[in-house]
């Protein structure tokens, strides 16, 4: 199936283009904008022993409607301190105007650019269980521990934990780049709107968000 990003919200220009202002989420410092005209953050590092962990991400907001997959998997890999260009990203991915086809194209990506086979591909079902919800939260925190970061693709509408909603009935990708309570609550990096370039949601809202789709871990 191929991911097509729509949300309620149109994604304008202005919006790719936006620089200055606060970002929702632990973000502490907005860079300015690049030659490219995306606007590049910095989350800075936290960590609390057994409960809480999140990872430096440079954030760089989508340059366009279809580029979700790309950015994403750009914005995880800059975790690990690379800075890889969206469009080369995309062309590895074989991303077209109708969006990144699944997960599956974008985990030999990671992997590639990585230097390790350590990604790997969950498929999730239609309503997942308390068991997949489990593996899902273990399966973040680990790769979190291990300094990287998620990226899932998504589909249909979630809250997070300050109300805000987020839709993409169409599909969409995203990263997640820390954890608290254990991994109750995720921390997302999303590139589709710099003005909510993070924020956080539980771990069950994610679950039902990702299903159908799935998740490099």
């Amino acid at each position: 199936m191929r991911t097509t990003l729509f949300r309620k919200t149109a994604l304008t220009a202005a919006g790719l283009a936006f620089a200055g202002g606060a970002i929702a989420g632990p973000v502490a410092a907005m860079a300015a904008p690049t030659h490219t005209g995306t606007t590049t953050a910095v989350v800075q590092a936290e960590r609390r022993p057994n409960s809480e962990r999140e990872l430096d991400v440079r954030y760089e907001a989508q340059p366009n409607f279809y580029f979700c997959g790309p950015a994403a998997a750009r914005n995880a890999l800059s975790v690990q301190g690379k800075n890889i260009d969206v469009h080369a990203m995309a062309e590895e991915m074989g991303t077209t105007e109708n969006g990144t086809d699944s997960i599956n194209d974008i985990t030999p990506v990671l992997n590639k650019q990585t230097g390790r086979d350590v990604y790997r591909s969950v498929e999730t079902p239609d309503k997942p269980d308390r068991k997949q919800t489990e593996r899902l939260r273990a399966d973040i925190v680990g790769t979190v521990d291990d300094g990287r970061a998620v990226v899932a693709n998504v589909a249909g509408t979630a809250t997070d934990t300050d109300g805000v909603t987020h839709a993409f009935e169409g599909g969409h990708y995203i990263s997640v780049i820390g954890y608290r309570d254990g991994g109750d609550v995720v921390t997302i990096a999303d590139s589709a709107d710099p003005a909510h370039a993070t924020y956080r949601m539980s771990v069950t809202e994610l679950a039902d968000w990702i299903a159908t789709r799935g998740y490099a871990h």
